[in-house]
């Protein structure tokens, strides 16, 4: 038997292990984030910490985890792909248990930040592998499982972090997030390894540049919610955020080819729209999954189990679609799949004006399912469009600028759409001091609602969502037109 034989043999029976080791391995990630966020108000409790102190054991992680794909795709294409992949699983498993069995914390803060780090490798080195050891029909399908996985994990995060949080308490959460990593790690292990025979080296100023830039934003949006966007300590990490993310461009243009964020690959305009994508896709995804249950909860006054029910239609159509986009993106084009996409989404976005507090699970539908239908479809060809744009020695980069863009939108979302929604919905509380003002609409934001100020609340908070949808749609619409013209055939 021939070499040939025997090496295309063990690729496919290494094919299915390799894409469960990374499908389930990024299952974990969104999982780490949403199952946090629901357990925070009882980890808080528990370890005696304020809720608005322990804010920042999310952001510790958002931190690292969106600042660091970069430099994990790096140290991916130079120490091995498959590694890098394992490193990761080990980081984002052990931290979780040790967040699990934390007694207090600052050390689950200092756990959430190695933990972001973790996740980063997991995010920019899966991608890769799937490149490296895929291709053909079996690479689309490999892609669509990644995009359903994701998926999966941002829809039913929520409602698995409640119900285990209702159940057995906050720790279950990280137990649950180190029990998923060990399957993921021995499926891992028959992956096979590659790496860049020419790999450059690490690139310290571009990472140290980039991550301060993107806390110093992150803690902009924070400081804005609570103190407003005139206020000089918003201003001032406004100002620093912008000087260190154009310091960041000069180090990396003036790098070249040994930049960590290679330029180079911004030459190609179809990759430029590719990785654009994650701004008008996820961002308005991951505002409505965070954001929208406070809603309906606070303004509402509905349950935690209704507005889980509440959010299917936009829910179920991420489960769904990625594995049938990657089948249609096979039989017409990827560019056919992100731009129809894009216009589920401004749609979606659009008839979100229509949103009120009192509306039927219908009425809530009506924008939702073309929301999360364009999602859906998005997630089953992002991941294989930003590789497949570039050479295949310049996969381990491209992942993880692709994924350094979509998780910097994800963090950046968050705390952003935080603060205009506290901002705009405390403007309509004319009758109350500017100050009260702004710390009842941030409570109202998280879905508390004083109930002597419910129907100005509600008003404000309503309108806010309907000038934030208008937002999103011209956000889409632009992502639309742009991947439209740039994966036109050549």
């Amino acid at each position: 038997m021939s070499t040939l034989t025997l090496d295309t043999s063990r690729a496919q029976r290494g094919y299915w292990p390799t894409v469960v080791a990374v499908a389930s391995a990024s299952m974990m990630l969104p999982f780490s984030v949403t199952g946090a966020a629901v357990a925070l108000p009882s980890m808080a409790a528990r370890l005696g910490s304020s809720v608005g102190g322990a804010q920042w054991m999310l952001n510790a992680f958002n931190i690292t985890f969106a600042a660091l794909p970069l430099a994990a795709g790096s140290l991916a294409d130079r120490l091995g792909r498959r590694r890098v992949l394992l490193t990761g699983i080990v980081l984002v498993g052990a931290l979780s248990l040790l967040i699990a069995l934390a007694p207090s914390m600052a050390l689950v803060d200092v756990a959430r930040t190695v933990q972001g780090a973790g996740a980063a490798a997991v995010l920019a080195s899966g991608a890769a592998v799937l490149a490296h050891s895929t291709s053909g029909r079996r690479r689309q399908l490999a892609f669509g499982l990644l995009g359903t996985a994701f998926g999966t994990g941002l829809a039913i995060g929520p409602l698995v972090a409640g119900t285990l949080v209702d159940a057995a308490g906050w720790r279950s959460v990280f137990l649950l997030v180190a029990a998923m990593s060990v399957p993921a790690w021995l499926c891992a292990t028959r992956a096979p390894e590659s790496r860049n025979p020419s790999p450059p080296a690490v690139d310290v100023a571009g990472l140290v540049t980039f991550t301060a830039g993107l806390a110093c934003l992150s803690f902009a949006f924070v400081q804005a919610g609570s103190a407003g966007w005139g206020a000089f300590s918003t201003l001032l990490l406004l100002v620093a955020a912008v000087a260190l993310v154009a310091l960041f461009a000069v180090v990396e243009l003036r790098l070249a080819g040994r930049a960590m964020f290679d330029v180079r690959l911004f030459r190609r305009p179809e990759f430029v729209a590719v990785v654009c994508q994650p701004f008008t896709v996820t961002l308005g995804f991951v505002i409505m999954l965070v954001y929208l249950p406070a809603y309906l909860q606070g303004v509402g006054g509905r349950t935690t189990t209704a507005s889980g029910l509440l959010l299917l239609p936009m829910t179920a159509p991420v489960l769904l679609l990625p594995l049938a986009a990657s089948r249609l993106a096979a039989r017409t084009s990827v560019r056919a799949v992100l731009t129809g996409a894009s216009a589920l989404i401004v749609l979606g976005a659009l008839l979100l004006t229509t949103l009120h507090s009192g509306g039927s699970w219908w009425a809530l539908a009506l924008p939702l399912l073309p929301f999360g239908a364009g999602v859906g479809l998005a997630f089953g060809v992002m991941d294989n469009a930003a590789v497949s744009t570039v050479p295949v020695a310049n996969a381990g980069a491209a992942a993880g600028i692709f994924n350094t863009m979509r998780i910097t939108g994800e963090s950046v979302a968050v705390a952003g759409a935080a603060a205009l929604l506290t901002t705009l919905t405390a403007a309509r509380l004319n009758d109350v001091p500017s100050t009260i003002a702004t710390r009842i609409a941030g409570e109202a934001v998280q879905g508390q609602v004083a109930e002597a100020h419910h129907a100005a609340l509600a008003a404000g908070f309503t309108s806010a969502f309907h000038t934030l949808g208008l937002i999103l749609a011209l956000l889409s619409t632009i992502g639309g037109a742009l991947t439209y013209r740039a994966l036109r055939p050549r």
